[in-house]
């Protein structure tokens, strides 16, 4: 079989713009129950592993003590989900350059990842993980990188006085002006070495196998991929050399029966991403000569001969983040034609491990879907399936599945929000749906020692979590919903085909309670209006306040014309759009883009974007922002940032932008935005050069956020009608799913 793929790679790049136009999203259903693949054992090298089910890295940042002893946080994290019926658990990206990658280090050379080099009392950690997991009759792997490098933190530069470092003088990710040094061969040796020796503690530590972190752009990538290592000279000009004297090293020092695992991209997919824009961007230009599809495959059989026993395969970089983190609006199982290449070559080409197996490799991609899974094991595409958010929003996700309970796993929505973007603002693994991810070690959920009477006012992720939390503490709870269904704003804002992830959750959050409503002290009040009158006269102990927010007005000319619209009223009558040739959007966060998307994408709308900020979805995690950004700009979608909005008239919208040549490119996608307490010395700034711009637009949509609607909990509070009141979710502060849940658990656990 011939496998010439940038033909491949560009169907992809096309398929992950427009999935939703050609096929049904996946959803929480059981046809393939039961789920006799994803149950059945795998043996890895000497390792048996129960099941098919993978729990994929997500950085343990911050789960550590200050020395990189695992602490009680990420011991209990990973227990929760061996006792969920996980079969082989991996870590988080573990360094093994500390000293020689700079960007690992923050002040006083203390650092934020968890550590098993530095001293006896970190390896200690490890085997109490261990024991932790095997007593579940789970594995683990431990996932060993070589370094961040070009995307580690640039701070170093600041604080410490030391560039960055990579394979060769690539520009840094996040300030690509900070250029980074070029690794000596001395310094890449000690890496390999201290890799090896990593490896040997985590073997007697009792951990069952070694995880390498060979993907997205990390330093051990950066030297294993043509487009970063450009070395001339010397042993590792060879790009494949680091990767192969790292996996010989490892099985010298651990012996031929330690399970290796390989983390790889299939491609970078830079070129089939960017295309000529690889010729025209300055931080994008030196990486043109990216590893083909080819060359990955040569590798991964070098990689073989010299000791690795499975792999896991994905596509892309941080440079286009949103392939190897796949957001809500990738669609399922986005790599497993990836996954099915990188099988049908080693079974072509009669490949086998050192230990006389067949390579495994495991399926990686939003496949938190039961019947997913399955199918992709059945139609042996894979030999395992990785997940890893879906096991953070349930870590009982492969418990519910092997019981057929498939409508009671809670579904990932796919947002970053608390799993990734939490920890890069500073804070450590959580979960948006799932209030418990990130606190196992805390107590758990306790009857309460005196029932009371509870009303929550809204039935929205807040009100909805809030209900299902005191009900399990035995509390006697009353429900009230305006509306005749649960979900709140987000039914509204899971209309669009590509945020089928945040549709399954509401249908989730119905399912929650319509089980709920099993139970005698639960009772829910759809289509009723919650009045203070009647809430008062119910006597409750305790009144919950979920009800949301609502859209925000903007003081402009013309704004209350007939053909202008709020978002809400947009998405309640999506028709409006019929017969729209052109519609103008009028503020560029998270709604105004995604129904940019929408009208481009879905039905073929000339759409145009009024930003007043210098960038777009500003405050979203970068692999969201991207995936969406990235293909508004293919679809030709004309945005205006740095932009006013001076007057709106039939059928046109006048602005004064600002086309001065230093204003961003609103679609750059390439290099993220900085955190607010990350200052970058070398940014330059906007200048201004207005100019009047008339913007046609049919349908005027004016997408400028949301206020909390807390009326009705201000006049409670204020009338005094129960002993305890309590405003949660939107209606205290507009935010996201991941703040509402977390308060409506959070507080419902302590009454």
């Amino acid at each position: 079989m011939k496998y010439i793929k940038e033909e491949l790679l560009q169907n992809l790049e096309d398929y992950f713009g427009n999935w939703f136009n050609r096929e049904d999203a996946p959803k929480m259903t059981s046809e393939l129950y039961p789920y006799t693949s994803l149950f059945s054992p795998i043996t890895i090298n000497k390792c048996e592993i129960k099941n098919r089910i993978v729990m994929g890295p997500m950085g343990n940042i911050n789960m550590a003590d200050e020395h990189g002893k695992p602490n009680a946080k990420m011991i209990k994290y990973f227990e929760e989900r061996a006792k969920g019926n996980v079969g082989l658990i991996t870590t988080g990206l573990i360094p093994t350059s500390f000293g020689i990658d700079p960007t690992l280090y923050e002040g006083d050379k203390l650092s934020y990842f968890p550590r098993i080099d530095r001293s006896r009392t970190n390896i200690c950690g490890w085997r109490d993980l261990a024991y932790a997991v095997h007593a579940y009759g789970s594995k683990i792997f431990i996932q060993l990188t070589a370094g961040l490098g070009r995307v580690g933190n640039p701070e170093c530069l600041t604080k410490q006085f030391k560039l960055p470092v990579s394979a060769s003088m690539n520009p840094n990710y996040y300030i690509p002006a900070i250029p980074c040094k070029r690794l000596s061969g001395g310094a890449i040796k000690k890496i390999i070495k201290r890799t090896g020796q990593a490896a040997a503690d985590a073997q007697v530590a009792g951990i069952d196998g070694v995880y390498l972190h060979g993907h997205e752009g990390y330093l051990m990538e950066q030297l294993s991929n043509t487009a970063y290592n450009r070395r001339k000279t010397g042993r590792y000009s060879n790009y494949m050399q680091f990767g192969i004297d790292m996996v010989e090293n490892i099985r010298k020092r651990c012996g031929k029966d330690f399970p290796i695992m390989y983390r790889i991209d299939m491609s970078l997919m830079l070129n089939a991403t960017y295309d000529d824009k690889m010729n025209k961007v300055k931080s994008l230009k030196k990486f043109r000569n990216e590893r083909t599809i080819d060359q990955t495959l040569e590798y991964m059989r070098q990689l073989v001969k010299a000791g690795v026993d499975m792999f896991d395969v994905d596509l892309g970089s941080y440079d286009n983040w949103w392939l190897p983190h796949p957001p809500s609006s990738m669609p399922s199982g986005c790599f497993t034609d990836i996954c099915d290449l990188a099988k049908i070559y080693f079974e072509d080409n009669g490949i086998l491990t050192n230990a006389g197996q067949k390579v495994a490799v495991v399926a990686v991609g939003k496949l938190g879907y039961p019947d997913l899974a399955e199918s992709v094991l059945r139609s042996n595409k894979a030999d395992m399936i990785m997940l890893a958010r879906p096991l953070l929003a349930d870590p009982d996700w492969a418990a519910k599945a092997y019981k057929g309970e498939v409508s009671n796993i809670r579904p990932c929505i796919g947002c970053h929000e608390a799993c990734i973007k939490e920890f890069l603002e500073g804070g450590h693994p959580q979960c948006a749906v799932c209030a418990r991810t990130g606190f196992e070690e805390e107590l758990p959920l306790t009857k309460a020692e005196k029932k009371k009477r509870v009303a929550v006012v809204g039935a929205g992720p807040a009100g909805v979590v809030a209900a299902q939390t005191l009900i399990e503490r035995g509390h006697k709870v009353d429900l009230f919903e305006k509306s005749d269904s649960v979900g709140g704003v987000l039914k509204l804002a899971s209309l669009a085909k590509f945020k089928y992830e945040l549709k399954n959750y509401v249908e989730y959050l119905a399912n929650v309670v319509n089980n709920l409503s099993k139970n005698t002290n639960f009772t829910p009040h759809f289509n009723t209006l919650a009045s203070l009158e009647d809430l008062k006269k119910a006597k409750y102990d305790t009144i919950i306040f979920a009800t949301g927010s609502k859209t925000i007005g903007l003081n402009i000319d013309g704004a209350v014309l007939p053909h202008v619209k709020t978002i809400i009223e947009a998405l309640e009558n999506p028709n409006i759009f019929d017969n729209a040739k052109s519609v103008a959007i009028i503020g560029g966060g998270d709604s105004g883009c995604e129904l940019a998307y929408m009208l481009a994408a879905e039905k073929n709308k000339k759409v145009t974007i009024i930003e007043q900020a210098p960038t777009l979805m500003t405050h979203t995690c970068t692999a969201n922002r991207g995936h969406i950004l990235h293909y508004l700009d293919k679809l030709g979608v004309k945005t205006y940032n740095c932009a006013s909005v001076q007057k709106i008239e039939e059928g046109y919208v006048n602005i004064l932008a600002n086309v001065h040549k230093s204003v961003p490119n609103p679609y750059n996608t390439w290099q993220p935005i900085l955190p607010k307490n990350v200052i970058n010395p070398l940014e330059k700034k906007i200048k201004e050069k207005l100019k009047a711009v008339a913007v046609d637009g049919d349908i005027v949509v004016l997408c400028a956020g949301t206020i909390s609607n807390n009326e009705l909990y201000k006049a409670a509070y204020e009338a005094q009608i129960a002993p305890e009141i309590y405003n949660i979710g939107d209606s205290s502060k507009c935010g996201k799913v991941f703040t509402a849940v977390k308060e409506a658990y959070n507080l419902s656990r302590s009454l």
